[in-house]
């Protein structure tokens, strides 16, 4: 081989190494894009009762506990929100543990009494509003079941006797 051709072979394979490095970079997943939509959905409906596929979301997707899903007409829904309305005790808790933001919804199906009613009888509007699908206070307070109970008849002590309101 010739000191032309060696030189010209150096160069091309020294601008593989250094290109192969930069190829990767550029195909590196961006930490600060949002997720996607169906990682999302799917972590939304495995709050509602599959706690073994929540676990392995969160492990992959760590601020999935801070996301909701768009379900039309402006019925957005987190995992948590889920678990609330379905009456799932387990997986709210193992939410509320792993950092989500419970409301007062989700408050009411674990049978927080206490604080739901102070934040009712600071904010009485709140006995009509609609959580995630229209569902009630009054909805989650019965799904709650025994520890719901009170809340319950609390609920329906105010006129609250609705279960669920349309969304418009």
């Amino acid at each position: 081989m010739d000191r032309k051709r060696f030189l010209l072979q150096s160069s091309i394979s020294a601008g593989a190494l250094f290109a192969s490095p930069l190829q990767l970079l550029a195909a590196a997943p961006d930490p600060a894009a949002p997720y996607k939509t169906e990682i999302v959905k799917e972590f939304v409906g495995a709050g509602h009762g599959n706690l073994a596929r929540v676990k392995e979301l969160l492990a992959e997707y760590p601020n999935l506990l801070y996301c909701r899903y768009d379900w039309g007409n402006g019925d957005f829904e987190e995992a948590i929100e889920g678990a609330g309305h379905v009456g799932n005790k387990e997986i709210a808790t193992y939410l509320i543990e792993q950092g989500a933001r419970p409301n007062l919804f989700v408050l009411t199906m674990l049978g927080e009494t206490a604080i739901v009613k102070s934040v009712l009888e600071r904010f009485p509007t709140l006995l009509a509003a609609k959580g995630a699908h229209g569902l009630t206070l009054l909805h989650h307070a019965i799904k709650g079941g025994a520890a719901g109970q009170q809340l319950a008849d609390y609920l329906k002590s105010k006129g609250l006797t609705q279960t669920q309101i349309k969304i418009k």
